[in-house]
């Protein structure tokens, strides 16, 4: 497996989980996020691909920018699911690592918090890149690689954030959260923003604009976020094709 994501099982064990989990405003984080990303993303037209769309919250996202989009996944529940939910026009089951598009297929393509799942992350970008048009847009979603390594001291909104271990390096990450009643396992890897950057400039791709962004917890039911207006949870870039 050199181009695949490593965590196909871990996903497919907890796929209802998943769907449920993300399916309920509130339970997940990403809720209050949602408006920003549509900002990020920005009103546009063609053809947009998200690549490993899960139960398909962001492809939808991707729809109310104005984009006919596809949606792939590995995980053949979160295709079903996607599907259910209107989530985009086309779909396929399919890995980061073997998209089944032609050469500059797409104006967009997005990995929204998905290659912390992949084995090779070097090769999923270039593959990514591959199904890109040379004026396209890869938008990227990252967990913030500073935030995987270390944890807030408590559920106060002024507690202490401790780095418990090394910034760099790679790392297998596993747990579990329960909120609203909801329970989810999580599984992937942790790695330095630095690896982020090297896979995209080995797949020629250069940033062109990034965003730490800041969740709107007006309307969010889940606690504990109000740390994260202290320090960014997520990191995400646009990169483009260099000439």
């Amino acid at each position: 497996m050199t181009d695949a994501y490593l965590d196909r099982e871990h996903w497919s064990k907890f796929a209802s989980e998943w769907i449920a989990w993300a399916s309920a405003p509130g339970s997940d984080v990403f809720w209050a996020y949602r408006e920003a990303l549509l900002a990020f993303i920005g009103q546009g037209a063609g053809k947009a691909l998200e690549v490993g769309c899960g139960e398909g919250r962001v492809s939808r996202v991707v729809k109310e920018c104005g984009y006919r989009v596809t949606a792939t996944d590995p995980v053949a529940a979160f295709i079903t699911a996607a599907a259910r939910a209107r989530s985009a026009e086309e779909y396929a089951v399919a890995a980061a690592g073997h998209l089944p598009f032609d050469d500059g297929s797409f104006d967009l393509v997005v990995a929204y918090n998905m290659l912390m799942d992949v084995e090779n992350v070097p090769a999923a970008v270039k593959e990514m890149r591959r199904v890109l048009r040379s004026s396209g847009t890869l938008m990227v979603s990252l967990v913030h690689p500073f935030a995987d390594r270390g944890r807030f001291e408590g559920p106060e909104p002024e507690a202490p954030f401790v780095l418990q271990r090394s910034y760099f390096g790679r790392e297998r990450f596993e747990g579990v959260e329960e909120r609203n009643g909801l329970k989810m396992h999580f599984a992937g890897w942790s790695q330095p923003l630095q690896d982020y950057m090297a896979a995209l400039e080995g797949a020629g791709l250069a940033v062109a604009s990034l965003r730490e962004p800041v969740p709107d917890i007006r309307n969010l039911k889940a606690k504990g976020l109000e740390h994260w207006h202290r320090m960014p949870l997520f990191l995400w870039l646009k990169a483009r094709r260099l000439p």
